[in-house]
């Protein structure tokens, strides 16, 4: 990995937990490019696009009163394939709904790939359930 790519896509990813944490959506939501993907254990379908997300994530909101509370990431490892780099790391999500609050324990892959501006946006994103052993 190049020294200057490296830190380019972990302030990337910083940028996008952060964003996430602190329930910046527009931030968040901007992280990705349009077409991204996504695929989450606790949906039974991909998301072929940033605004099926959002649209998903406004769902929670009005139906479940969901929001994020925090979110800590731990472990990061940071791949870089040419214009493309993969940062998978451990999240421990606080969240909120009418149900209560609760802590999400999580592995999470974000694949970067760099745009023709430079910056690297997230075109994809896994996250699945992980033990807290």
């Amino acid at each position: 990995m190049s020294t200057t790519t490296a830190p380019e896509v972990r302030d990337a990813a910083d940028a996008l937990v952060a964003a996430f944490a602190e329930g910046r959506l527009d931030d968040y939501f901007g992280a990705f490019a349009p077409d991204a993907t996504f695929v989450f254990h606790t949906t039974a379908e991909r998301l072929g696009s940033t605004a099926e997300y959002r649209a998903l994530w406004q769902q929670w909101v009005e139906h479940d009163g969901f929001r994020v509370l925090g979110c800590i990431s731990s472990a990061p490892l940071i791949q870089h394939l040419g214009d493309t780099a993969v940062f998978s790391h451990d999240v421990e999500t606080r969240v909120a709904t009418h149900a209560g609050e609760e802590t999400v324990h999580e592995r999470e892959t974000i694949v970067f790939a760099r745009t023709e501006d430079g910056r690297w946006a997230a075109v994809h994103e896994h996250l699945s359930a992980r033990t807290t052993a």
